[in-house]
């Protein structure tokens, strides 16, 4: 009893704590990573106050890590790379290397073994996700040419943290000592390309039927528990039967479900679960923080610091420009990237299980980390006026822009400049709007929850996603925020009216037209900012008043009189 009473106090203490400092932090600018790494250091044992349970929170957080691999997997898509691989694999590949390199220095300065320096360097190495998304986003810079090559770049990061996740216990764990190097990297390979085989073979098979046998059930909840036990079930099979991190078995699950067409509804539906754990995860590194350390630390976290918000940033900048890409390009990615998140912490604790990092270095980095995470927003929203400066000087502006175009730009266009609509359903009425779109030179793209219907609609070669329109993943993979209108021909879909205010926020300009059922239920369309709602009861009520109308021999003034009533009866002024 009291164990059970342990950790529910730990779960809803920890929550709480991040859920008030994570809404600070971000009311005033900054990550709520940074808020949740505070309130692990104000739940912890170092600190005065409620005491959470370190240990059965470590225990969650493990839970958060294989959640949160399991979405990089989900949302890891191929052609974003291979749209950058000119300048985001080579420049990855060079600030890691730069990275880890100032880490090995500075650690050994300070008397850190160099297998210490190197998985201290590579955890400093790697940028925020979750960060780097937000930033880009607040700043609108998500599409741009800086937003795509700064994705690029993230991904390549992820890869290779992938890899280092599977190979670091091989280099510098027991089995090094009985193997040998070459014996323990090629287990590691060897164990690693099985894996990776038969979670494509065989998952890639087997994974989407099984999704689609649960989806035609209907139901929600079932659908969650098939993603969760794909997730957690394969992570624990890689580690049990491969001897692989559960983060790789997580990963590979997440890109296997990733190239079905499950991949929204797995990300709207089973990934909130991720984010809760995940936020327990920064809350249990926070509560490793010991601020009575940092009389002792201070310049190695100084140091650390100053790294990654100038060493990386350096780097970045300089490989960026060195292949041809403008001054403000190289600029942005660098800046974005210059911040370090989840998976430096998740390196770190490997190290540290692996008993290769001193004690107290998950200390340093979770002190860089915040004060990263809280300067990082700060410098790129000071990139302009970096930008400007450089502008006002010729000699400068010379050396730093190129003079002639890009050669090896991203294939990858800043908008969508094809005319397009939404079309949420496709029964009898979205298969008649589709051809009117069609015929008149629009690409429909249709969003449909039946996943036979979707299926044949790509095999067909029309543009169709798989999920609820009432979620943000599902609007953005439909390309609402470049649509020039946004149509429910589904009176049954659930949650309209959010999914216009989604649609809105995401495109202020876009054309919404929705469809209900019943008078009553046009208000809350209305609100929601819809720009026309069609209901079937109005609709009858009009056909029905031309008819009768007509059946008695009115012209077709008095038709046309006698049916603006109706409507301002009906409607009111709202109508159109």
């Amino acid at each position: 009893m009291h164990e059970n009473l342990d950790l529910i106090l730990t779960f809803a203490g920890g929550l709480a704590a991040a859920l008030f400092l994570g809404y600070i932090t971000t009311r005033i600018g900054l990550s709520p990573i940074a808020g949740y790494l505070i309130a692990g250091i104000a739940v912890g044992s170092h600190t005065p106050g409620f005491d959470a349970n370190e240990h059965l929170a470590s225990q969650m957080a493990e839970i958060g890590v294989v959640l949160l691999m399991f979405g990089v997997g989900l949302q890891f898509h191929i052609k974003e790379l291979l749209a950058v691989r000119r300048v985001a694999i080579p420049g990855a590949i060079a600030q890691i290397a730069a990275a880890t390199l100032l880490g090995i220095g500075v650690t050994h300065v300070l008397g850190w073994s160099l297998n210490a320096g190197i998985i201290f360097g590579l955890a400093i190495s790697v940028a925020s996700t979750v960060v780097l998304t937000r930033v880009l986003s607040d700043n609108n810079a998500l599409h741009t040419r800086t937003g795509h090559i700064a994705i690029g770049w993230l991904v390549v990061e992820d890869i290779f943290t992938v890899f280092a996740l599977v190979l670091l216990p091989a280099l510098f764990g027991e089995k090094m000592a009985g193997t040998g190097l070459a014996g323990a990297v090629g287990g590691a390979v060897l164990n690693l390309a099985v894996l990776i085989a038969l979670t494509f073979a065989l998952g890639g098979f087997v994974i989407p039927k099984l999704l689609a046998y649960v989806a035609r059930t209907g139901s929600r909840e079932l659908f969650t528990l098939t993603i969760l036990v794909l997730a957690l079930g394969i992570a624990v099979g890689s580690a049990k039967l491969f001897g692989a991190s559960m983060a790789l078995g997580a990963f590979l699950a997440g890109m296997v479900v990733g190239q079905s067409e499950f991949s929204n509804r797995a990300a709207t539906e089973a990934l909130p679960f991720r984010d809760a754990f995940a936020v327990l995860f920064f809350v249990s590194v926070g509560m490793l923080f010991d601020p009575f350390r940092l009389e002792q630390d201070w310049p190695l976290i100084a140091l650390t610091t100053a790294i990654i918000l100038v060493g990386k940033p350096a780097a970045a900048l300089v490989v960026v420009r060195v292949l041809g890409y403008p001054f403000a390009v190289a600029l942005g990615v660098a800046v974005a990237l210059a911040q370090i998140g989840e998976f430096s912490f998740i390196l770190a604790s490997l190290g540290s299980q692996i008993k290769i990092l001193p004690e107290g270095a998950l200390n340093i980095l979770v002190s860089s980390s915040i004060l990263s995470i809280t300067l990082n927003p700060l410098l790129y929203k000071a990139t302009p006026a970096i930008g400007r400066w450089v502008t006002r000087r010729p000699k400068i502006a010379r050396w730093l822009n190129p003079p002639t175009p890009l050669p090896d730009a991203p294939d990858i266009p800043d908008g969508d400049d094809e005319h397009h609509a939404v079309v949420v359903g496709y029964g009898p009425v979205g298969r008649t709007v589709k051809r009117l779109l069609a015929r008149n030179g629009i690409r429909p793209v249709i969003v449909e929850m039946n996943v036979d219907t979707v299926r044949s609609l790509r095999e067909s070669g029309v543009d169709a996603v798989y999920g609820e329109a009432a979620r943000r993943e599902t609007l953005v993979s439909a390309s609402v925020a470049t649509a020039e209108a946004l149509i429910f021909t589904a009176s049954s879909v659930a949650d309209v009216d959010q999914a216009i205010r989604l649609a809105l926020e995401l495109n202020p300009d876009i054309r919404i037209l929705a469809r209900s059922n019943y008078l009553t239920e046009t208000v809350a369309l209305d609100r929601a900012g819809a720009h026309r709602v069609v209901t079937a009861e109005g609709e009858v009520a009009l056909t029905m008043t031309e008819f009768v109308l007509r059946s008695l021999g009115a012209t077709f003034e008095q038709v046309e009189r006698e049916r603006e009533h109706v409507r301002r009866e009906l409607f009111g002024d709202s109508e159109e």
